[in-house]
């Protein structure tokens, strides 16, 4: 009977020192993003095989995916749905954004989700009238845990003068405004970490590769610049937990990149 009382005084001491003890801890909501250039479907060995690409998407679990260079029905991959043949070989749910007509198709975004989304929508970027059109897929979401965020897929321009880029760029940064839950956006900017463009996106995004070091993805088999990239907004709703490179000479020209990013249990916006 005494050893009885002991141990409840001994653990009633403890719980008035610690309230929460015995509780389980809140599992931290993380979610894994995974941005990656598909050049539409063809391997660098011009095949058609989506394996190559449908393994990384399998192998890095990812619970949102971001691909650019996706075509629907074009002449060059034999009229298939390249985006919707990827979802039924990783198990993912998704949704096509068109940037413009293509090759008697269609070529644009891609993006794969674990969950359904309840908004979608085709931001149309701006661009010079004799340049490729861009588009921004923007969904919704509520994740398994509960909460609700966004998710961005985007391709900026290419070209050296980097006019387009610039303008697009201010177009997202611009649309952060409107933003009423934390967002990701994924993505091949086609710059590199300093210049302009990404110098704008950074001031309110943050990024999840090592800014002292980051790791180049293009060309996917002698990397040699970073021009992919996983931002998250607002900077304080995030913290990131892993992000690599996926290095595969074979399923692209651009390598992969897979980031683990926490979502926080805050509710004070930068």
């Amino acid at each position: 009977m005494k050893k009885r009382i002991n141990i409840l005084t001994l653990l009633l001491i403890t719980f008035i020192i610690n309230p929460n003890f015995g509780q389980e801890k809140e599992s931290p909501t993380l979610i894994r993003v995974l941005s990656f250039n598909i050049l539409h479907g063809a391997t660098t060995e011009n095949n058609l095989s989506l394996d190559p690409i449908a393994d990384i998407i399998y192998e890095t679990k990812p619970d949102l995916v971001a691909l650019q260079e996706v075509d629907f029905n074009t002449a060059r991959v034999n009229n298939r749905d390249i985006l919707s043949e990827l979802a039924v070989k990783t198990g993912l749910t998704s949704v096509f954004i068109k940037a413009m007509n293509y090759d008697g198709g269609e070529y644009g975004e891609g993006i794969l989700s674990r969950t359904s989304f309840f908004r979608i929508e085709n931001i149309k970027l701006p661009h010079s009238p004799n340049n490729e059109p861009k588009a921004a897929g923007f969904v919704s979401l509520v994740l398994t845990s509960g909460d609700t965020i966004n998710f961005i897929g985007t391709h900026l321009d290419h070209l050296s003068d980097g006019i387009d880029r610039m303008q697009q760029a201010t177009a997202l940064q611009k649309f952060t405004s409107e933003l009423k839950y934390p967002t990701i956006l994924a993505g091949d900017l086609n710059d590199t970490p300093g210049s302009a463009p990404i110098i704008l996106l950074e001031k309110s995004w943050g990024s999840s590769y090592n800014k002292q070091d980051p790791v180049p993805t293009y060309p996917s088999n002698k990397p040699k610049v970073k021009i992919d990239y996983i931002l998250f907004y607002p900077k304080n709703k995030w913290k990131v937990h892993k992000t690599e490179v996926i290095s595969d000479s074979l399923a692209s020209d651009h390598n992969a990149i897979l980031s683990i990013l926490e979502l926080k249990k805050t509710k004070n916006h930068d």
